[in-house]
């Protein structure tokens, strides 16, 4: 009898925990652009890998694939001051539709390019480009668009982690069902396929009510801009906030550039290894925002980010060791649950404390952090395993966290209350 109370007790706290992970489903607009959201990446990501083995297919070249990735990414840096002050002062609803169409006509255009075979590296450069341009538009917007949506402050985290949860599911998802669909039916499917699912976010769109919306402010464009740059200067908060975020995209965007290195010369695997590997950083990515949607508030986030700064430290100096399989993928889903507890926490602090008619500006200075870090990290990346190997190379960006978490902990004794 005991044990069937027990079993009783254990499957309705379970139930109730897994209800309250879910909170921010009870919010209509949200549920709407989260089921939106849920549809349409999984299609960006089937795109993504598909224009990747498209490149190295037409070409063989190395070169081509990086500047691809590069064209695709860079101007969402240059433009995010730019665009994140648009997205205070237009409706982001409407700029989010906008840029959902104008992706879907970039899909359309790939597939028909491909599906005709007139396809090109400098269509795919100039695609890519047109993309990171988008990208930029729809980034801080989108980041910003989900404090409209949450009638509930306190519910912010909870939306901020089921959201990361969707990113990293369908990052599982869509690069799995985008190999099967290459070896079957080629890389225009995939495209043909990623321009249909931004109906589903288009549609979740028309479908909000109540959405808060934008007004002008009045002053000129480049003051409010340069409003948002000096609200970002003056507090010292979002600036540590910005900069954890800049260092810890850094080092995840050098997993792209180890992990293959790190199955081939290390554990003498294959591509089955590298498949395992990539799993488990994303295993662990998805458990990171699950823990992030069961928490209840931001309370003691700060000390959290500053902890989890540490066990990225330790997962990398330890992977330094020649390690087995197994233990490599422990390390690695560690790495990866570190890595995205750092940027959703610091998203969701960033976004709490910052004034409602600034949200867009200093999202898009988020969004600078996130995206400047990651091609530099990869640069470093290369160059570094390059000449010393990877597990030096893991030794040394754990060195680097270590001291930053030390730095860290001391930049917030006099602030303890970052969160």
């Amino acid at each position: 009898m005991e044990a069937i109370s027990f079993n009783r007790r254990f499957q309705t706290r379970a139930g109730a925990g897994l209800k309250h992970a879910f909170r921010s489903l009870k919010y209509r607009n949200y549920r709407l652009f989260f089921m939106g959201q849920a549809v349409s990446l999984i299609g960006i990501w089937m795109q993504q890998v598909a224009v990747s083995w498209l490149a190295y297919r037409l070409t063989g070249s190395a070169i081509l694939l990086g500047i691809v990735v590069f064209c695709a990414q860079i101007p969402v840096f240059f433009l995010a001051p730019l665009t994140g002050t648009l997205g205070d002062r237009w409706s982001r609803r409407n700029m989010l539709f906008g840029t959902q169409m104008l992706f879907m006509l970039q899909a359309f255009i790939l597939f028909l390019l491909t599906v005709t075979k007139i396809i090109a590296p400098w269509h795919m450069i100039a695609l890519s480009l047109a993309q990171g341009i988008i990208n930029s538009f729809e980034m801080p917007t989108r980041q910003a668009f989900i404090m409209d949506i949450i009638d509930d402050k306190k519910d912010l985290p909870n939306a901020i982690a089921l959201n990361s949860a969707v990113f990293n599911s369908s990052r599982l998802i869509g690069p799995a069902i985008a190999g099967i669909v290459v070896a079957i039916a080629g890389e225009a499917v995939c495209f043909a396929v990623n321009s249909m699912t931004y109906l589903a976010s288009l549609l979740a769109l028309l479908l909000m009510r109540f959405v808060s919306e934008q007004n002008h402010s009045g002053k000129r464009f480049l003051d409010d801009m340069y409003e948002g740059f000096r609200y970002v200067r003056r507090n010292r908060l979002v600036r540590d906030l910005l900069a954890v975020v800049a260092f810890a995209s850094f080092f995840t965007m050098m997993f792209p550039v180890l992990l293959p290195i790190f199955a081939r010369e290390v554990l003498m695997g294959d591509s089955h290894t590298f498949g395992f590997l990539v799993s488990a950083v994303g295993s662990g990515a998805l458990a990171a925002t699950m823990f992030l949607a069961i928490r209840t508030g931001i309370e003691g986030l700060g000390g959290i980010i500053n902890f989890c700064i540490f066990s990225l430290a330790t997962a990398f100096m330890l992977l330094a060791a020649p390690p087995l399989l197994f233990t490599a993928i422990i390390l690695l889903a560690l790495a990866g649950f570190s890595t995205i507890v750092i940027i959703a926490s610091c998203n969701t602090i960033i976004q709490t404390v910052s004034e409602s008619d600034k949200r867009g500006r200093v999202l898009s200075f988020y969004v600078m952090a996130f995206t400047g870090g990651a091609p530099l990290g990869s640069l470093v990346a290369g160059y570094v395993s390059d000449r010393l190997g990877a597990p030096l190379t893991f030794f040394y960006a754990g060195l680097a966290c270590l001291i930053a978490g030390i730095l860290i902990f001391f930049r917030r004794r006099g602030k303890r209350n970052w969160a």
